[in-house]
This record gives C-alpha cells, structure tokens and sequence, in this order.
C-alpha cells in the first residue's frame, strides 16, 4: 500500500485483515450510492425510475458477494483460534516431561540402594544383600519394560538414552554383586552323556548361570542345554507363570515357547532356534551366534548377534549394537491359540517396524552395513509348532 508516496509493508493478523476488507467493501458501498444518488438527479423528472434503481443498488449482487465474504473469514478465523496448537503442543511436552520424571525417580532411587548395598559393612556376613539385589534387578526389568511400553510415543533421543541409562544400570548391578557376593568354589563333576531329547516342561529348574546378569539369577528358563529339543507351554489360567523367561548357554537347541511371558532374556546362544509366542513387555538378546528367533514383543533389542535372522513382530523399532551379519523379516509363526496371545498382548496387528531397525553402533545418514532386509526366497513359510517337529 502507498503511504506518503512510498511503499509500506504490513502483515495483518486474521481480524485485522476482515476489518480492512470491510472497510474496503463499505467504500466501495460509498461510491456505489453516491453514483445513484447522481444518477437520481439526473434523472429528477422520473421519481419512479430513481426509487427502482436505489432498490436495485441496495439488493446488488456485490452486497450479497460482500456479506459470504466476510462471514468466510469471520469463520476461518475462530476455527483458527479453537485449534489452539499451543495448547496440543504442550499437552505433548507435559506427556514426555511426566514419563522423564518417573524414569529419573526410579533410576535415582535404583542408583541409591545399590551405593547403600556397596558400602554395607562386612557384606559377606549380611544375608539379605542377596534379596535385595534381586529387588534391584526387577525394578531395573520394570523399567526395561516402561521404556518399552512407550518407546512408540516418546522422542527417539529419549529412547536412546533412557536404554543407555538402563544399561549402565546393569553394569552397576554386576559391579556391585561381584563385590558384596562371595563366589563359588569350583569342583570337577561327571559330565554325563549327550542325547538329543524332547521335553514337555510344566515346573523349570532355578540354576544360576555364572556369566548371565543378575536380573535372571531367579527367573525361570533352560540353561547349559546341547543338541535338544526343548518346549515350553505357558499356562493361560496360571498368572504366576506370565513372567520373566530365560534361555542362556544353549547350543544347536531347538527352543519352542508356546503362549505369553512378561519378559524374554536371551543370552549365548549359538547354532539355535528359537520360536517366541507373544511377549507383554520387552526381549534382550546378548552373544548370539548362526541363530534363528522368530518372536513377537513390543521392544526387542539385539546386542553382540552374528550372523542371525530374525522374524520379528514389534511394537517399537528393533535395536541392534554391536552385531553384523543380522538379517530381519516379518512373524511367521504358528500354534492353536497364538491370534487370541497376540490381541492380548496388544501385539494382534503387523506393525511393519521389523524393518526399521535402529543400529546404535552406526551414526551414519546411510544405511548400517550391519543388518539387512532377509530375501524372500530364502525367508521361511509359516512355521507351526503345534506339534512336536515345527512344521515349515
């Protein structure tokens, strides 16, 4: 617009611009009655013909085009005002502010008792230290599961770091056992034959394993099994048995896990497969090797795996560190009952996250050498482990 002879420049808000556009509209309301009022002067020998175009100008379809326009603009802009973006923009931020702030209290509280237990005078002697480290280690598996339970709606960076957080955790968690727990003395034992063998197990027996974490010290699970076959049938009516699940220092095992668990942990495992029905919260793989796991989760993360296919069903983006050779492709397996475990476990739907793997390790804008999508003529069909022999 021309201001003084020079060119000025406004940016008007939305009322700003209806009230400039009425105003336009009523000069040109002006001009147009100001040339009927000189054309009724003209005319002043026929009165009649005078009231007849008054009549017209007041009904002229610019009035009407003027009266749409600004009741467009008037509802443009109170739709506008009722979206209110600032106010769901913060609804947002108090969302991830609220689950940061319950992450920070656990951990602070986690990192507490640990520093407590570390300092405890003459900790050998002290009976409940064990207890208590294993009350450490299922807060740590909650908050596993917490960050698992909304990885899908938080920040990536978030994610990263609150699963770096709970890893140095873990790390803290083995320093401080190394400390407080006197080892066991080492003995020679018979070792008795090999056989391959099929078990059906209803009651899991409790070893502990010297190099697994403590979070699984008391977990049910197979362990230091070779060349078996193993299946394990979850109990739907049995809520004790919805838990925390391991499988550690297996080798060329056929591993069959029918039904839902709270928890999966994987570690060591070399020349095996392993078929997962649904799981509520996360699974942790560690130090595997020429493996195949088919296995649906809501946050599955991979660390130190070589050469292994996964066939994976998740809620969240897989998570890879320190691992290559890794292949993935989509859930393919099968049991009488798994639809209604996957609708339980919210897990009922393909979600198209196996591929969008997050590797850790690789920072890089292009793709990580260390994973890849899996062929699909190599790719099994629907494996059904219905039976005793998994059928391909």
């Amino acid at each position: 617009m021309n201001w003084g002879g020079k060119k000025v420049k406004k940016v008007f808000s939305g009322a700003a611009a209806i009230s400039l556009i009425i105003f336009i509209f009523g000069q040109v309301e002006l001009r147009t009655k100001h040339c009927a009022t000189s054309s009724s002067m003209e005319e002043s020998d026929n009165p009649p013909n005078t009231a007849a175009a008054a009549a017209a100008a007041s009904d002229s379809p610019l009035q009407r085009k003027r009266a749409a326009m600004i009741e467009r603009l008037s509802n443009s802009h109170q739709s506008r005002l009722a979206r209110k973006p600032d106010s769901e923009s913060n609804s947002t931020f108090i969302s991830t502010s609220s689950f940061l702030s319950r992450f920070s209290e656990s951990k602070n509280s986690i990192e507490s008792t640990l520093s407590r237990i570390l300092h405890t005078p003459d900790p050998h002697s002290n009976p409940t230290l064990k207890s208590e480290l294993e009350n450490v280690s299922i807060s740590i598996a909650d908050l596993e599961k917490l960050v698992a339970e909304n990885s899908f709606s938080l920040p990536s960076y978030e994610v990263r770091t609150c699963l770096k957080t709970i890893t140095d955790l873990k790390q803290f968690v083995e320093q401080v056992t190394r400390e407080v727990i006197p080892r066991k003395k080492f003995s020679f034992k018979n070792k008795s034959t090999k056989k391959i063998t099929t078990q059906n197990i209803s009651e899991v027996p409790n070893v502990e394993s010297k190099n697994s974490v403590l979070r699984v010290l008391d977990s049910p699970g197979f362990r230091g099994r070779e060349n078996e076959v193993i299946v394990k049938e979850f109990d739907r009516g049995n809520d004790e048995e919805i838990r925390e699940f391991v499988l550690s220092d297996l080798k060329d095992c056929d591993v069959r896990l029918i039904g839902s668990v709270r928890a999966l942990f994987v570690h060591k495992l070399i020349d095996c497969k392993v078929y997962v029905g649904p799981v509520f919260g996360s699974v942790l793989i560690e130090e595997v090797t020429n493996c195949v796991f088919v296995m649906a989760s809501h946050q599955i993360r991979i660390h130190k795996a070589k050469r292994c296919d996964f066939y994976l069903r998740v809620r969240s983006r897989p998570i890879i560190e320190d691992s290559d050779g890794v292949r993935f492709s989509p859930y393919c397996l099968k049991y009488d009952g798994i639809e209604r475990d996957l609708e339980e476990a919210n897990l009922g739907e393909e979600t198209g996250n196996w591929l969008n793997v997050d590797d850790f390790k690789w920072l890089r804008a292009v793709q990580s050498p260390n994973w890849s999508i899996l062929p699909e003529n190599e790719r099994l069909g629907t494996v059904d482990i219905s039976n005793q022999e998994p059928k391909i």
